[in-house]
């Protein structure tokens, strides 16, 4: 509630900007605004879906989160292509789209914490007076103390990488490479990764849940938060590794459509692998944190945004594309 309109101001001012130092200035303030649902979306899932359901839950919010980075490109490319103010108009259009979720969530979204859980049902019925108090922003850190989300944070982290590694440079690495001058034309080379986020959490979801199930019966309705883990062994060990390596070994050594073909059936397969590893490890923070779901997500978070911003530039001017 407090977020959103943050977003819509730096959205606009985004569009308005007329210098790049502005530009930088309200961009950092939309990314205030947008993060927090990151993390306040798992919260929620992890509210209203049951422990054998909360698998596909999950799968799903994870795919609508990675199918932004992956089709905007499509829509700021026709803007740069086809029209001299397109990026201007993308972030006005998503300062309104930030409006009118605020304006469903302000009038049409429930609470869902559950009533006696966190207290929220008595601070209501209760006359206390409201006032401003003070967020540690980097409590959820703490969290990190923990071996296994500590780990898991890292591993995720390590994934998103490859998500950044293969989108960010497409331009050159596919771009110029197989010549491709059109804006419009590299970001629909974006699209498959998208297609292959929602295709994997159409998989894994069901996985997910499956497994947890199927070994809670076998031990005689005892559950392991782990359990969950087990269907992220495959994306982990083989798709997201292997997609990797080919789309640079074809990026290298194959030409002309061929080579184009075989880098964009490589970004679909990375998408699914991603969906695949995110949505059982992200499930897996929700039930063993689960009244501080949303702080676990957002330590997973830090994690992730560390290593784009810290680590990943320092390895990209080491190797220029």
């Amino acid at each position: 509630m407090y977020s959103l309109p943050v977003m819509v101001v730096g959205s606009i001012g985004s569009a308005t900007a007329p210098t790049i130092h502005w530009l930088l200035l309200w961009r950092f303030l939309q990314s205030l605004g947008a993060s927090p649902s990151l993390v306040l979306g798992a919260g929620v899932i992890g509210d209203i879906y049951k422990l054998e359901e909360r698998g596909r839950g999950m799968a799903m919010f994870l795919a609508a989160t990675l199918l932004g980075p992956a089709l905007a490109p499509l829509v700021g490319g026709w803007g740069a292509a086809y029209w001299s103010s397109g990026w201007r108009a993308v972030q006005a259009v998503l300062g309104l789209a930030g409006g009118l979720v605020f304006a469903v969530v302000y009038f049409f979204l429930p609470e869902t914490s559950h009533p006696g859980t966190k207290g929220i049902d008595k601070l209501r019925s209760s006359n206390s007076s409201v006032g401003f108090v003070f967020i540690n922003p980097l409590r959820p850190m703490l969290l990190l103390r923990s071996p296994n989300l500590f780990l898991i944070s890292v591993i995720l982290a390590t994934s998103m990488m490859s998500v950044y590694v293969l989108l960010v440079p497409l331009a050159y690495t596919i771009g110029t490479r197989y010549n491709i001058p059109n804006e419009a034309l590299i970001g629909a080379c974006f699209a498959p990764a998208g297609l292959g986020n929602i295709t994997g959490a159409a998989i894994v979801g069901r996985i997910s849940d499956r497994t947890v199930i199927s070994w809670r019966k076998k031990r005689g309705d005892v559950w392991y938060p782990e359990d969950r883990l087990r269907a992220a062994l495959l994306p982990f060990a083989l798709i997201i590794p292997s997609t990797l390596v080919l789309f640079g070994s074809a990026n290298q050594f194959i030409d002309e459509k061929l080579g184009l073909c075989i880098c964009l059936i490589c970004l679909y397969f990375n998408g699914i692998g991603v969906e695949m590893a995110f949505g059982p490890c992200a499930a897996y923070l929700v039930d063993v944190m689960h009244s501080r779901s949303a702080e676990a997500l957002a330590a997973y978070g830090y994690t992730v945004f560390f290593l784009a911003t810290y680590r990943f530039p320092k390895v990209a001017l080491r190797f220029p594309f």
